[in-house]
């Protein structure tokens, strides 16, 4: 999950069972021998995005101070751990063991980021002098945000301010709803509102207050059905020239038979 630490186990088996090793330092590569004679093996972890060696043995090989390769003598289990996880850390992870033939072990790691979204967008329109209600819900996050800030084009909401009528109410849970509600809109109300959470990146919504003008969405809408009744009325019309049509050619038919 994104921004927690994630620790990569692979039960490695690099050295023989029952067995001791001890280390040399050779050209600042960790070496592990067997008293018993016996090789123990280098572990190495590799990111595949850019064929980077991460970790050689205990030895990082990054300038990133998230990764660290961590050894479990009483296991043998070797650990990739990386702090503080990003998205651009998710991809395929190889853990590879100095063996002959090389041993490769692969983990391919998801980083599920939290989204924030503002229902209803991308744009609102309301009534002046109505409650403009903006619900903002953040999901996939592994705890509720730390904060939520909202803001008004680039200005953060003040609840307390002179304006009035203007309060937050956040319910916290597997998924964080911050609700922003601003009594007797006006339209200095109207422009872009954000809602900005601690983990996630900053969603976005345009409000219009309206002052008894009928946005283009509703003016759409009466289009259609004004288009709608013309096609009905022009059906009935045809329908009524194709009926009397129909029953004048059927009265001369009638006449010239008899």
């Amino acid at each position: 999950v994104y921004g927690f630490t994630f620790n990569v186990l692979i039960r490695s088996l690099a050295c023989l069972p029952k067995t001791v090793c001890t280390r040399s330092q050779t050209h600042q590569n960790w070496l592990f021998l067997l008293l018993t004679q016996n090789l123990c093996f280098q572990v190495s972890w590799i990111r595949h995005r850019d064929i980077h060696i991460l970790t050689v043995s205990s030895y990082t090989y990054t300038s990133d101070q998230r990764f660290q390769a961590n050894h479990h003598p009483e296991t043998d289990d070797w650990t990739l751990q990386i702090k503080w996880a990003q998205k651009r850390d998710a991809g395929t992870y190889e853990c590879q063991i100095s063996t002959q033939p090389v041993k490769s072990y692969f983990v391919v790691l998801n980083v599920v980021v939290p989204t924030a979204q503002i229902l209803g967008g991308p744009d609102l329109h309301v009534d002046k002098g109505s409650t403009i209600n903006l619900t903002c819900s953040i999901r996939f996050s592994p705890e509720p945000p730390a904060y939520i800030f909202w803001y008004h084009h680039d200005d953060v909401i003040s609840y307390d301010s002179s304006r009035g009528g203007v309060s937050v109410i956040t319910e916290k849970g597997d998924v964080t709803t911050s609700f922003l509600l601003i009594q007797n809109a006006d339209l200095s109300d109207s422009g872009k509102y954000s809602c900005s959470p601690s983990n996630a990146d900053v969603a976005s919504i345009r409000v219009f207050v309206l002052n008894g003008e009928m946005p283009a969405a509703m003016q759409t809408g009466s289009d259609g059905l004004s288009n709608s009744s013309f096609n009905i009325f022009a059906l009935i019309i045809v329908s009524y020239l194709y009926t009397s049509y129909y029953f004048s050619n059927l009265d001369l038919n009638q006449g010239s038979w008899r």
